[in-house]
C-alpha cells in the first residue's frame, strides 16, 4: 500500500525525523486537516490530457488491472472525499482499450471488521469457469493487515458494478506467529501449480524484504508454506510485490500460472524505504517453490527498475485478448501538499506498457501501449538535422505541452568519448546525472530533447543521453533532469537517471518522450531505460511550452528523423 510522495532515500530518512504539519504512521503521509477536504474547484493548469487521472482528489495504487468479456477493468486506491491520502476505497474504471474510460462507482471500500481501517491494494485472478476473485488487504480495529476476499455480485454485468465480500469467509488470509501484522499486505495475482493455488503477500522480518508464499486448493483456505518465495536481506518493506512468467525471446506475454523451458519469471517488489520500484530475473523452481534470482539481476537498491523516475506501485496484468503483459504504475505528484490541497487533486497513473524480455535475457523492455497512438494529431517531422555544439532546434508545429515525440539521434564518430572516471558509480546514474546536468560539455552529449521548456528557456525539462568509455565498452546515461523545470520553489527536482544496455555498433540511440502538461515519461533505446518525471512549469504552459532538440557536446550529432504529434485527449468519462 503505498502512500507517500516520491522520496530519495536520503529526505526519506529525513522525513521520519521530522514532518511538518502532520503526523507520521509508518511511512504514510497523514494530513488529517486535509483528508475530507474536497476542492470546490479543480484547478486544470498542469492537469494531464492523456493520462489516467481522475476529475478530482487523490490516486495511488493501481490495483488488480485485467481483462474480462471483452473489457479491461481498472481499480486503484482512491480518496473520495480530498486530494491526500485518506478514506481509501477501491475506484473502479472500464473501458475497451485502457485509453478512453468510464468511471463506475467504488468496487470496494471499507466495511467490515476485517477491513474497518483500510482497504488497501491488492490483485485479480480469473478462476476455472471464467470467475474473477479479488484478493486485497484489510486493515482490522487492531491495525493488523490481513488478506480478504471480494467476488461480483452479478456475473452477467458487462461492467461487474457491484463486488461483494462473501459472508463468512474473510479474512482468508490472517497473519500467524511470526509475521509482522503491521507489515503484512498486497497479494499477488494467483498461479496454479500441481493441484494447488499460489500467491504471495508482501513484508519484512526486521529489515528483511520477504515474499511469504500462501497455497490452496479452493482459493479459499490459504496455507502459508514452510519458507518465503523469496526473501532478501537489507531491503525493508516488500510492498505490492509482483510475481509472473516471461518468455526468452518475443514480446508475446503469458498467462500467470504459464510454466516450461521457455520461461524466466520476474519478481518486482516496491521498497518502502526508497519508494522505487525494483525487479530481478530469474528462475522458479516449481519443485522447491523457490524463486533464484539470475546473477546477473541483483535484489534491493542496486537492482533492475521498471522506470528509473517518479514511478511507484506498479501491477502487470496479462491481457489474453492481445496475448501481452501489461504494466500500470502510479505516478505520485512532486509538488507540496498544501499544492494539491490547492488544486483539487493529486496522483496520476503512467501510460501502460506492455513489458517483455530484452534479448540479451538480462532485463526488461518497455513501450506504450498501441491504442495510445489512436490519439496522435497534427504531425511534424525533421530529417537529417545536423545539432552542432549549443545547438537547440525547435519542433515546431506542435502542441509541445502535449505531444509524443519519437526520435532517432545518429553519432558520426565515437572516436572523442568522455572516460568514465574510476570514481563515479555504476550503480548510482542518479548522482552521475545530478554532477553532470545538460549544460556540462562532454565529448558525446549531452543530447536529446528540451520538453515543456520557454521560449527563452528559463524553464525546460531536459531528456538526453551522454556516452562515456571505460576500458571494456560505451557506457550510456539517460537523464531526466528536473532542475531547471520551474521557477517555482518548495518542488522536488530531482535529476533522475538511468544506464542504458546498449550495442553502439550502429551508432544510434533513440528516444520517446510522452510530454503531457506536468510529466514527461521517457523511453530510451527502444524501452530498455525508462524515466518518468513530474515538473510544474510557470512559463511553459498551454501555448507557452517549446520543445527542442538540443547538443551540448563537443562532438556533432544527426537527428536521423524525429516525428512528433500533437495528442488528442481521450473520450474520458471518468
Amino acid at each position: 500500500m503505498a502512500v507517500s510522495k516520491l522520496l530519495s532515500f536520503t529526505l526519506f530518512i529525513t522525513f521520519l525525523c521530522a514532518v511538518n504539519n502532520g503526523r507520521v504512521e509508518a511511512t504514510h503521509e497523514i494530513y488529517p486537516q486535509f483528508q475530507s477536504l474536497s476542492a470546490v474547484s479543480v484547478h486544470q493548469l498542469h492537469r494531464t490530457a492523456f493520462h489516467f487521472q481522475p476529475p478530482k482528489n487523490w490516486i495511488n495504487d493501481p490495483n488488480a488491472p485485467m481483462y474480462y468479456n471483452g473489457i479491461y477493468h481498472f481499480f486503484y486506491q482512491y480518496n473520495p472525499k480530498g486530494a491526500v491520502w485518506g478514506n481509501i476505497v477501491w475506484a473502479h474504471s472500464v473501458s475497451k482499450d485502457m485509453i478512453n474510460w468510464k468511471a463506475l462507482e467504488p468496487a470496494i471500500y471499507p466495511s467490515h471488521r476485517f477491513d474497518r481501517k483500510g482497504a488497501w491494494s491488492g490483485s485479480a485472478t480469473i478462476l476455472p469457469g471464467n470467475k474473477p476473485v479479488i484478493l486485497y488487504t484489510g486493515v482490522d480495529p487492531n491495525d493488523r493487515q490481513v488478506q480478504n476476499s471480494a467476488v461480483p455480485a452479478n456475473l452477467s454485468d458487462p461492467y461487474l458494478r457491484k463486488w461483494i465480500k462473501p459472508a463468512g469467509l474473510n479474512p482468508v488470509v490472517d497473519p500467524e506467529a511470526g509475521v509482522n501484522a503491521s507489515a503484512f499486505r498486497d497479494p499477488t495475482t494467483a498461479w496454479w501449480l500441481s493441484g494447488h493455488w499460489r500467491m504471495v503477500v508482501g513484508s519484512k522480518r526486521n529489515h528483511r524484504g520477504m515474499a511469504y508464499l500462501y497455497r490452496s486448493r479452493d482459493f479459499i483456505h490459504w496455507i502459508k508454506a514452510k519458507h518465503p518465495l523469496h526473501s532478501a536481506p537489507r531491503t525493508g518493506m516488500w510492498e505490492c510485490p509482483d510475481f509472473y512468467p516471461i518468455l526468452l525471446s518475443g514480446k508475446q506475454g503469458l498467462d500467470t500460472s504459464v510454466l516450461g523451458k521457455q520461461v524466466k519469471h520476474i519478481l518486482k517488489v516496491s521498497l518502502d524505504v526508497t519508494r522505487y520500484d525494483y525487479y530481478t530475473v530469474g528462475t522458479y523452481l516449481t519443485d522447491e517453490d523457490r524463486y533464484v534470482p539470475d546473477n546477473t539481476s541483483i535484489d534491493g537498491w542496486a537492482g533492475l527498475r521498471y522506470d528509473y523516475g517518479n514511478f511507484y506501485a506498479s501491477k502487470t496484468f496479462f491481457d489474453p485478448a492481445k496475448k501481452r503483459r501489461i504494466l500500470w504504475g502510479w505516478v505520485n505528484e512532486s509538488d507540496t501538499t498544501s499544492d494539491d490541497v490547492r488544486k483539487g487533486w493529486a496522483g496520476i497513473q503512467a501510460i501502460p506498457r506492455i513489458v517483455w524480455l530484452d534479448p540479451n535475457q538480462r532485463q526488461l523492455m518497455q513501450w506504450p501501449i498501441q491504442e495510445l497512438e489512436t490519439l496522435r494529431g497534427t504531425n511534424v517531422k525533421m530529417n537529417h538535422q545536423m545539432l552542432k555544439t549549443g545547438d537547440h532546434i525547435e519542433v515546431k508545429g506542435i502542441s509541445a505541452a502535449q505531444a509524443d515525440v519519437d526520435v532517432t539521434f545518429y553519432i558520426p564518430s565515437l572516436d572523442k568519448v568522455e572516460a568514465f572516471n574510476l570514481g563515479w558509480s555504476l550503480t548510482d546514474a542518479q548522482l552521475l546525472c545530478a554532477k553532470k546536468g545538460s549544460k556540462v560539455q562532454g565529448g558525446i552529449g549531452p543530447f536529446g530533447l528540451l520538453a515543456l521548456a520557454s521560449e527563452n528557456l528559463e524553464e525546460y525539462t531536459p531528456v538526453f543521453f551522454r556516452i562515456f568509455k571505460s576500458s571494456q565498452k560505451h557506457i550510456v546515461l539517460l537523464c531526466s533532469d528536473a532542475r531547471s523545470s520551474s521557477l517555482k520553489d518548495g518542488l522536488y527536482k530531482p535529476s533522475f537517471a538511468g544506464f542504458v544496455d546498449v550495442d553502439l555498433t550502429d551508432k544510434k540511440l533513440s528516444l520517446r518522450s510522452l510530454i503531457d502538461h506536468s510529466v514527461v515519461e521517457s523511453f530510451g533505446a527502444g524501452g530498455k531505460t525508462c524515466i518518468t518525471s513530474r515538473v510544474y512549469p510557470t512559463l511553459a504552459v498551454l501555448e507557452n511550452a517549446h520543445l527542442y532538440a538540443f547538443n551540448n557536446g563537443t562532438e556533432t550529432i544527426i537527428v536521423e528523423n524525429l516525428n512528433a504529434w500533437s495528442m488528442k485527449k481521450p473520450l474520458r468519462m471518468n
